[in-house]
């Protein structure tokens, strides 16, 4: 591959604009987009996520939306092979082509490859799970800020399998996992790379996410996760937009509750959002931010 070839990354917080400004330069190049958002890529997953509607999917092309099943999942080490394949092939005919997404650790791996963590140590994972069982997620928070402190200032919180996670590897490798996480291969790109940061100030975020939410509920959202109710043991689904829901137990339970779960469904967006902020702020500097 030619290296005058460019990758142009539009990332942002959720419900900043990411989608319309990557339409917008897709259009602009003739080229397609290539989603780095790990909450799209599940076909059952739609009004939750923010999924691009079919008006804006038909004004460019997009690759890896809603193109597996949650039964399925994928994993960040598939994606930056799977990525990286489909890049070679659409470089084949464009010189341009546009990535757009919020999910932090994928646009790295695009970037800087991923790192390979340890596995755990034998009964590790077991026994974190126990714990959780009985002493709660607060249990898991309490023992990744003391081992951790600068990944537990970003991870979601609410996610008990990505607390879990961080833990099995600094309690295996003894360091941090942001530590091992920040030694990426650091490969060399046959591309260049251009981040784009769709900015917003804090005000008009925290507005443009409640609209949003508002008009997730108005559109269905509360039928769609009834649709995947059966389904909520999968990790792929402890994400915002559905645990509030599940959180009520049953789904007529959750129908009583719509208004308290739309609450919620905003107070952990916005909190998800600027912990993206900070993650971009920190990772992505480097690549000729860009404030829009």
């Amino acid at each position: 591959m030619r290296n005058d070839k460019r990758l142009i990354i539009v990332a942002g917080a959720t419900a900043s604009g990411k989608t319309v400004r990557a339409i917008e330069l897709a259009k602009h190049y003739a080229t397609d987009i290539v989603s780095c958002d790990s909450r799209q890529f599940y076909s059952e997953l739609n009004i939750g996520v923010a999924r691009p509607t079919p008006d804006e999917l038909a004004a460019a092309q997009h690759h890896f939306v809603a193109f597996r099943s949650v039964c399925n999942p994928y994993n960040i080490f598939d994606f930056e092979q799977d990525a990286l394949a489909l890049l070679q092939r659409l470089f084949e005919s464009h010189d341009v082509v546009v990535a757009v997404g919020g999910s932090g650790l994928y646009i790295d791996a695009l970037i800087n490859g991923v790192a390979r963590l340890p596995d755990p140590l034998p009964g590790l994972r077991a026994s974190l799970k126990q714990r959780l069982a009985e002493k709660g997620i607060e249990s898991l928070r309490e023992e990744l800020q003391r081992l951790d402190p600068d990944y537990y200032a970003v991870v979601d919180r609410q996610n008990p399998i990505r607390l879990q996670r961080a833990l099995e590897v600094c309690l295996t490798a003894g360091r941090p996992y942001s530590q091992l996480i920040a030694e990426q291969q650091n490969v060399a790109r046959p591309f260049a790379i251009d981040v784009e940061m769709v900015g917003r100030e804090p005000a008009e975020l925290r507005e443009r996410i409640n609209r949003r939410v508002d008009a997730m509920m108005a559109s269905g959202l509360y039928e769609e996760v009834c649709g995947v109710w059966h389904l909520q043991h999968l990790n792929t689904l402890h994400t915002v937009g559905y645990r509030e829901f599940f959180e009520y137990g049953t789904p007529d339970e959750a129908a009583r509750h719509t208004g308290e779960i739309a609450a919620q469904i905003k107070l952990n967006t916005w909190h998800y959002a600027k912990k993206q902020l900070t993650w971009f702020k920190k990772k992505l500097g480097e690549h000729r931010l860009k404030e829009e």
